[in-house]
């Protein structure tokens, strides 16, 4: 099933998406502001599925908000976790800031303030604020059972389901201070949707993930290449921190970022960035 949020009539709602991804449906759920987190946490406290609580209709008479536009804390996030991604960061400023091996995932956090819908505007910083703001195309897993020190072999059960973010960088930012936080935190700075598709419909750890700016492809990996997998990103997160129900965990982005390229190419005002994870959808945010 995919759990979704949107803005209709002047009021925001809470509902599923058709298998043909052209539909939307609405459910009773408390606080449809908070959007799908409301149902992810009955769920998980063994309560059913919410009831259909109104008329279904065409996607697009509606306005996609992220399916969590208040995320209970901020985005658990993972750095240079494909082999083709890490492979060129290794010819890029942070080469020398880079071990021999990685035995450990990197894991940072984005704040849950950033998040944006799927196809609103990024806003981009002031000048004097940076000048070098790069994309990222990720998968995102979404917590639907909590848990601490969970096993990677019991990993899988506490996915709710996954989404699409845009793990928007400053990237002089996010060197100037060597922690990733704050280049990572603008506001606007995360992107996300359409849509949480559950994982009753697919699994997230073997499908393609692609972004394109004005048009071009970029980025095209499949999850499968990542070099710490799903599994063990929840194990890693857990360890000793109790995950909760809706909690964000964006697993890393495929090789092609702007920082990658020769030279590098940095988005400014006008450009358009679509990103499209086979399972999910697509995402479309205009940097303004």
């Amino acid at each position: 099933m995919r759990w979704a949020s949107w803005n209709w009539g002047g009021r925001d709602h809470v509902g599923t998406i058709s298998a043909d991804g052209r539909e939307v449906t609405p459910v009773a759920v408390r606080e449809p502001a908070l959007g799908v987190l409301p149902v992810i946490q009955a769920m998980a406290a063994g309560e059913p599925a919410p009831e259909t609580s109104g008329t279904r209709l065409p996607l697009e008479v509606v306005r996609l908000r992220s399916p969590l536009p208040r995320p209970l804390r901020s985005l658990f996030c993972v750095g240079r976790n494909y082999h083709a991604h890490a492979a060129e960061l290794a010819g890029s400023v942070f080469r020398e800031s880079m071990p021999a091996s990685d035995p450990w995932p990197i894991v940072f956090g984005k704040l849950g303030d950033c998040v944006i819908g799927p196809h609103d505007a990024v806003r981009l910083p002031s000048p004097a604020a940076s000048i070098q703001i790069d994309y990222e195309s990720e998968l995102a897993v979404v917590i639907g059972r909590g848990g601490r020190d969970i096993v990677r072999s019991r990993a899988m059960e506490h996915v709710f389901g996954y989404t699409i973010v845009n793990d928007v960088t400053a990237r002089d930012v996010q060197m100037r201070h060597q922690q990733w936080d704050l280049g990572k935190s603008f506001d606007t700075f995360c992107p996300m949707g359409p849509w949480i598709t559950g994982a009753d419909e697919m699994d997230g750890r073997d499908t393609r993930v692609r972004g394109w700016v004005n048009g071009v492809l970029r980025q095209d990996g499949r999850t499968r290449d990542m070099i710490f997998d799903i599994p063990t990103l929840i194990e890693t997160c857990s360890r000793g921190i109790t995950l909760h129900p809706g909690d964000v965990i964006a697993t890393g982005t495929p090789s092609g970022v702007g920082m990658g390229l020769k030279p590098p190419q940095w988005l400014h005002a006008g450009d358009v960035v679509r990103i499209e994870i086979d399972g999910i959808g697509a995402i479309e945010n205009r940097f303004e």
